[in-house]
């Protein structure tokens, strides 16, 4: 049975940090690209950031939104099936809902499978 389950949002001053971590179970972990995408209040779910396949040509190769390159970092651990987002430097703008998401192919909006996400609130 497929789970992705998010955990590590919280609550986070601006210029604080956060590490979220997407724990997956009942698919091959290092066969997908994993993207963290998020979705503000009253936004479009948008791309945050995308970690290519552990067995593809361009192998863990990364790419962000302009928005958070240089503050955030996507990585994953295919032995325990576990991918990270780790947040810099937060500002008010990076709150919102983060998801984690899987997809066969190079990430795009509609990846094949979802977790339900984790909220991110940046205030003081």
């Amino acid at each position: 049975q497929l789970q992705l389950v998010e955990s590590g949002g919280g609550l986070v001053q601006p210029g604080g940090s956060l590490r979220l971590s997407c724990v997956v179970s009942g698919l091959t972990f290092n066969y997908y690209f994993i993207g963290w995408f998020r979705q503000a209040p009253g936004k479009e779910r948008e791309g945050v950031a995308c970690i290519s396949s552990s067995i593809s040509s361009g192998s863990d190769s990364t790419n962000y939104a302009d928005s958070v390159k240089g503050r955030f970092t996507i990585s994953r651990d295919n032995a325990k099936n576990t991918a990270y987002l780790q947040m810099n430097n937060l500002k008010p703008e990076d709150t919102g809902v983060y998801y984690c998401a899987f997809s066969h192919r190079p990430c795009n909006p509609r990846m094949n499978y979802w977790g339900k996400g984790t909220l991110v609130t940046v205030s003081s």
